[in-house]
């Protein structure tokens, strides 16, 4: 059905905000196409949704930027309420583009898309000096390409980088001829279509297939999208479409592990200074593949392929302060991607991005719980979908979260999802229950044996008071480390090494076979090691064991099982 036609606008505010409209609605007609032919870097048949989610972000950074959506949304985006008064220049709309896309960027392709946003507003946020529109826009395009070329960590030719450079290359002979903003636009958009077409003769693993390349189809549609901002005139043929570019028959989505490639996708948010960035390019880099890291400023999208995600989240917090993180096995999605829905999952709320490394790489899908927030029914009840199971068994973390568990749930049992609540109080019942999980069993059998090993495992957790007050061991000072056993305060020491090993002995003396320890984030190893010779030399038929729990983690977690 054709489209109502778009007036014509300049390179201006308005121009973005109705480029941006028209990318979400191309990548929306087109994202199950996009989809069906994602091939490279890993057949999981989710390019074309990734892209079309990168580009929703953007443009609701975009609308909170101009004024157009509530004032909550504008805090994701570094808008202010009242950031839409008044005429908002290119600059300003540029760049909150490019952030929101940076913020919500999904897999290889939605990462490197937002590195070609950030490159455009690098260019149309400064001062265009006596650059005319034109001009203005093939550097962009031009800076756009070069960035996204220098957020990957080994390019590819005959992916979307090859796509980009080849508009970028178009753009630019259009500048120098004098052409208008449209006039680029146009060209560049012509030259992706080219270069989309060669994509099968540049990449093996297209041609075996017989498909142009995913992320390259998606950057078309974004482009068809900004000539049609310029000019007013809908693309002729949308190429991610197969009219422009004949497609043949896609193949079905597979495995990475058939490839031998790496089993998980981790992508997070980082907050770190470009030093740090640098060092954490290399240890990714020697941890898996498909690493692009991009941003700038102080705030990076982080994705990278790897066998240990918990080593990707790691490397972040030596970095800086990883969150948002997304842990995905690629078997999952290909499962996902054919329609088909996993049989049972685990969803759990753990205080800790270490933590949360660590239950991903088990296999549960996480909810990360910060300190003083408690995830609310909505969140749940998204988790619950991104499990994409006909089962799922649901570990809170603590009595605060049961009522938004309870009611995660029956929003999940009203779409035919059998849920079950683990009443869990502690991120450690959660890794106990999580340790005897069978997903080949039973349903009520494995809901069984994890809420007895949960309920088997005593808990305790360490924290500094903040103030004098009463408590179940006494009064305590503002700066007293407090020992809480089940819930309730029960030593009360100056030093953290010293009341740990006094709850240890408390816990220990009515018995257990294994203590899990769980560091805060400015907890020394020391301490560890401190606590299990501790353990050894009163208990020695007692075996210990220890995580990192990471940023937003109490200072120590323990059980006893």
């Amino acid at each position: 059905m054709p489209h109502e036609p778009q007036p014509p606008h300049e390179l201006d505010a308005a121009a973005v905000r109705t480029w941006s409209s028209l990318a979400v609605a191309a990548l929306g007609r087109a994202r199950e196409d996009i989809d069906a032919i994602n091939v490279y870097p890993v057949a999981d048949a989710d390019t074309g949704t990734n892209l079309y989610l990168t580009a929703e972000s953007a443009d609701r950074a975009l609308a909170a930027a101009l004024g157009n959506v509530p004032a909550d949304v504008s805090e994701t985006t570094g808008a202010g309420p009242g950031a839409g008064a008044g005429t908002p220049s290119l600059s300003q709309a540029v760049r909150a583009y490019a952030h929101g896309a940076l913020i919500g960027a999904r897999g290889n392709s939605g990462t490197i898309l937002a590195q070609l946003l950030r490159g455009v507003a690098d260019v149309l946020g400064d001062e265009p000096g006596d650059r005319g529109p034109g001009r203005l826009l093939a550097q962009a395009l031009t800076r756009a390409a070069e960035e996204a070329y220098r957020a990957v960590a080994h390019p590819v030719e005959g992916t979307m980088l090859t796509v980009a450079a080849a508009a970028a290359r178009a753009g630019e002979a259009a500048g120098a001829a004098a052409g208008t903003a449209a006039d680029v636009a146009r060209a560049a958009y012509d030259g992706a279509r080219a270069a989309l077409a060669d994509t099968p003769g540049q990449l093996a693993e297209l041609g075996r297939a017989g498909v142009v390349d995913a992320g390259g189809c998606g950057l078309v549609a974004v482009l068809g999208a900004l000539w049609q901002a310029l000019s007013g005139q809908e693309p002729a043929a949308e190429a991610v479409r197969g009219r422009a570019v004949p497609v043949p028959q896609p193949p079905q989505p597979c495995d990475a592990e058939e490839h031998g490639g790496p089993a998980y996708e981790v992508i997070y948010l980082l907050e770190a200074a470009e030093p740090a960035v640098g060092e954490l390019r290399e240890r990714l880099d020697g941890l898996g593949d498909s690493l692009v890291v991009v941003g700038g400023d102080g705030l990076w999208n982080v994705h990278v392929h790897v066998d240990d995600p918990g080593a990707a989240v790691e490397a972040g917090v030596i970095a800086g302060r990883p969150y948002r993180i997304r842990i995905t096995h690629f078997g999952d999605e290909r499962r996902r991607a054919r329609g088909e829905r996993v049989q049972r999952a685990v969803v759990a709320v753990v205080p800790g991005e270490g933590l949360a490394g660590l239950c991903g790489e088990a296999g549960a899908t996480t909810v990360l719980a910060r300190p003083g927030e408690v995830p609310d029914a909505a969140e749940l009840a998204d988790a619950i979908r991104r499990a994409h199971a006909r089962e799922v068994v649901l570990l809170p973390g603590g009595a605060d979260q049961r009522a938004a568990a309870a009611a995660a749930a029956e929003r999940a049992r009203a779409d035919g999802v059998r849920v079950a609540v683990i009443p869990t109080r502690s991120a450690v019942q959660g890794l106990a229950a999580l340790a005897v999980h069978d997903p080949d069993g039973s349903f009520d059998e494995d809901v069984v044996a994890m809420t007895a090993a949960a309920g088997a495992t005593r808990y305790a957790e360490l924290a500094v008071a903040e103030r004098q007050s009463f408590t179940s061991a006494g009064i305590c000072q503002a700066g007293d480390v407090l020992g809480l056993i089940d819930g309730d305060v029960a030593v009360i020491g100056s030093g953290l090494t010293e009341t740990a090993e006094a709850v240890l002995a408390r816990m220990l003396g009515s018995g257990g076979e294994l203590v899990t320890l769980v560091l805060g984030p400015e907890v020394p190893d020391a301490l560890a090691a401190r606590l299990e010779a501790y353990v050894q030399q009163g208990h020695l038929a007692v075996d210990t064991v220890t995580y990192r729990g990471g940023r937003y983690s109490a200072p120590l977690l323990i059980g006893v099982e």
